[in-house]
């Protein structure tokens, strides 16, 4: 590389830098909100599908257990 381009380069690298950086952190917060969403439609869900009879203790299990690891991942 020719070292009088060095400075442009160190720009443009900076630049790139930076706009990765904003992309990562938008596509960061869509994902949280994405989760939180997935979060609640399951809970509706189960709220549903509880008042009217249709969840048999395996599916309460799995929920649950669903539960559990959303927790630990957030």
């Amino acid at each position: 590389m020719d070292p009088s381009h060095a400075g442009d380069m160190l720009k443009h690298l900076e630049k790139q830098n930076g706009l990765l950086m904003e992309a990562y952190r938008s596509m960061s917060h869509e994902l949280h909100k994405l989760q939180v969403e997935e979060e609640m439609l399951m809970r509706k869900f189960y709220e549903i599908m509880s008042a009217h009879g249709k969840i048999k203790k395996k599916i309460v299990v799995i929920f649950q257990i669903m539960a559990k690891l959303e927790t630990l991942l957030l």
